[in-house]
């Protein structure tokens, strides 16, 4: 096994994250190396990497209405968390598998779909059960228990060979924890009461390496976790923290600092106990920050706040209505990107490092 870290000029874009600007019809140019292969995208997650699976849940994380999905084919919403496609749809474009990445959960879900990879994230989960339950969205071990589900139904389409060879050869991508800070730490008393950050950052971890082992226990191979971004840059987070001035929250971003790096260490270790496998962390606080602070470099007008109403808080219900020119942004609400700001993101990250899987 072994491991991989990204530093600097790395991605988001997975918190997300998880994404120089990028055409919109970009042709797919990630170089999986010769005699290699990625069969299918497989992701979980948050809203970073939701591709509708929260559509059918009785939860407020949910965004299968407009203004979201406005710049989506057709315009329609679809309950991805942005005015377009989001990073897992772009990632399966780059590499030239398929146009879109569907949720596991979307009723017009295909047999075939499945042997490309779906995504089985859900707006509002973290590593921590209790963020999930707060939001009333899919837990971090009901993804496994899908993705479980989905191995049934894949050996179905495809047989157990061709199945286990999809498992081993998939790219798979983890994209949590940024609600667990924001919102279950430091938004409630309910774990601050009794974690410092440190320790709450280690309690994170140990469902997120719990995780890790079960998915490698499934037959997954080649993981990509990523980091969490410069939270304290959120429009959503300036505006409640950040003071008069909506300066970015310095303890916000000081508390990611504290999890990537401890991640990192905690990716090391397990690399040692998970045999074949590949994991990959994966930095999506720099390449965004740089972004957030230098806008103008990248192609964009607006940093501080998102496309969807004031841009200084709304999200999800609260966006009732967006900008005339969304291009212009970083941010498309409060809380997630834009398409062309994810579109950036995906990019830098996965065509410079995809050898890094293999």
């Amino acid at each position: 096994m072994k491991f991989f870290s990204f530093e600097r000029h790395t991605f988001l874009v997975l918190s997300s994250i998880c994404y120089a600007l990028l055409l919109s019809n970009v042709q797919a140019d990630m170089s999986v190396p010769r005699n290699k292969s990625i069969p299918a995208v497989i992701v979980f997650g948050d809203s970073f990497v939701d591709t509708g699976n929260n559509n059918g849940l009785t939860t407020i994380g949910k965004v299968n209405y407009p203004p979201y999905g406005k710049d989506f084919m057709g315009g329609k919403p679809t309950g991805r968390f942005s005015n377009g496609k989001v990073p897992p749809d772009l990632i399966v474009e780059e590499l030239g598998i398929k146009e879109l990445l569907p949720a596991y959960l979307d009723p017009t879900l295909q047999a075939e779909d499945l042997i490309t990879g779906v995504s089985f994230a859900s707006g509002g989960a973290g590593y921590d059960p209790l963020t999930s339950e707060i939001a009333n969205v899919i837990s971090l071990s009901g993804q496994l228990e899908m993705f479980k589900e989905y191995i049934v139904k894949l050996k179905e389409i495809v047989g157990e060979d061709r199945k286990s060879k999809i498992l081993a050869n998939s790219l798979y991508i983890l994209v949590l924890g940024s609600n667990d800070i924001t919102n279950t730490y430091f938004s409630t008393p309910l774990r601050k009461s009794y974690y410092d950050i440190s320790s709450y950052a280690d309690f994170l971890l140990n469902y997120g390496s719990s995780f890790l082992k079960d998915l490698h226990e499934q037959g997954a191979r080649r993981i990509g976790v990523f980091g969490i971004p410069p939270i304290g840059c959120l429009p959503s987070q300036r505006t409640l923290k950040g003071g008069k001035e909506r300066q970015c929250v310095d303890y916000l971003n000081q508390a990611a600092l504290l999890f990537n790096s401890k991640l990192v260490a905690d990716l090391s270790s397990l690399g040692n106990k998970l045999p074949n496998s590949r994991l990959v962390y994966v930095d999506i606080y720099n390449l965004p920050l740089d972004v957030i602070n230098n806008p103008q470099k990248y192609g964009f007008k607006i940093a501080d706040k998102g496309c969807c109403g004031t841009g200084q808080i709304e999200v999800a219900e609260l966006c009732r209505f967006a900008c005339s020119s969304d291009s212009d942004y970083v941010f498309w609400d409060s809380f997630h990107l834009t398409e062309k700001a994810y579109r950036l993101l995906v990019h830098k990250i996965p065509v410079q490092h995809l050898s890094s899987f293999f």
